[in-house]
């Protein structure tokens, strides 16, 4: 036995995903199987959870996320009051593949059980009103949500501009860019997942700006000499490229010469499809 795991060990390499396993998928049953010990097994659940999450995410190769909504759902179930199990398992479930989960429609019903159970968190209501407008695209309901998270003991003074904001203009990305700051400062004393995804929103957001300004550049490059540039260092060369070549990932921007058209590359894990 030891030979054959070393032989398994060779082929596979030290760090692999793991094969997980549920043996139980409902909280209330696992809730009866330890009475009066459900906030214990929430944290231990819990636990699971981001273990399972960071384990998927660095180590497998297809990423499908398949126990991260039962194990959110069984540890929320077992504490309907752990506030950060809705914050951060919204942040699991609506990150795109394969970043995370990919479903936001998973990611936002969790945060609306949790704005159920905790009606007094301005910030799960918050998220809420975030996660509607930035994952749904719903502008109408996010700035509706916003506006009650504004209302609550101690909310930020912010919340009212912004939902007037979004439901002015919409879909657009400066709002976006404002949310991903916002939750980005507000983490600042708390660090860990939420400040890390909002620091990474903010560089894709970067990335959308810097490539539209040099799609802009290349059209000028036409404009002034006739013809498209063959790639974005005769751009560079004319002094026409207003930002750099690269995203903060290091990774250039793809040119398509035949449009013109300047994007993030999809070898950059700034990325994300439109």
């Amino acid at each position: 036995m030891i030979l054959t795991q070393r032989a398994i060990d060779r082929h596979l390499g030290s760090f692999r995903a793991q094969e997980e396993t549920l043996y139980m998928w409902s909280g209330e049953v696992v809730g009866r199987l330890v009475p009066g010990f459900r906030n214990l097994a929430a944290d231990l659940y819990w636990l699971r959870t981001v273990q399972y999450f960071g384990g998927e995410r660095l180590f497998s190769q297809d990423k499908r996320f398949e126990l991260l909504t039962p194990l959110v759902d069984i540890t929320t179930t077992l504490d309907s009051r752990l506030e950060v199990a809705y914050r951060y398992g919204a942040i699991f479930l609506c990150e795109p593949r394969p970043m995370g989960g990919g479903r936001p429609q998973e990611g936002v019903a969790l945060l609306e059980r949790g704005v159920l159970n905790l009606p007094h968190s301005w910030r799960l209501r918050q998220d809420l009103g975030f996660y509607t407008h930035l994952f749904l695209g719903d502008s109408r309901r996010a700035a509706e949500i916003l506006l009650e998270a504004s209302e609550l003991p101690g909310a930020a003074y912010w919340l009212k501009t912004l939902a007037a904001e979004i439901l002015a203009k919409g879909g657009d990305r400066a709002s976006s860019r404002r949310m991903w700051q916002q939750m980005y400062d507000q983490a600042d004393a708390e660090g860990g997942s939420i400040r890390a995804n909002a620091l990474e929103h903010l560089r894709i957001l970067d990335a959308l700006d810097q490539a539209d300004r040099l799609t802009a550049a290349a059209f000028e490059f036409e404009n002034r000499f006739g013809r498209a540039p063959r790639d974005l260092a005769e751009v560079a060369a004319r002094g026409l490229a207003p930002v750099p070549l690269y995203d903060h990932a290091g990774v250039p921007f793809d040119y398509d010469p035949t449009t013109g058209a300047v994007t993030v590359s999809r070898k950059s894990p700034l990325w994300r499809p439109r």
